[in-house]
């Protein structure tokens, strides 16, 4: 596997951002304070799930989801 996507979102309820790995081969998520330190929270859950630094797909690609409300008057 060349490529890992992760969905990153902010979390409502307790403040931060959620970073979850997609696809059917991948399930795991971590979260943290700053997409500074998501960045680096998801390179560690990588170096936990893959047993050699090898098999770590060589592209991360970070997909962030904004929700946003639009109101008509």
């Amino acid at each position: 596997m060349t490529e890992i996507i992760f969905k990153i979102r902010a979390d409502d309820v307790d403040g931060g951002y959620v970073a979850t790995a997609l696809g059917a081969k991948f399930d795991f998520r971590t979260q943290a304070e700053t997409i500074a330190d998501v960045k680096i929270m998801i390179a560690d859950a990588l170096r936990c799930h893959f047993d050699a630094e090898a098999a770590i797909p060589k592209i991360i690609r970070l997909h962030f989801v904004k929700d946003e409300l639009l109101t008509l008057n």
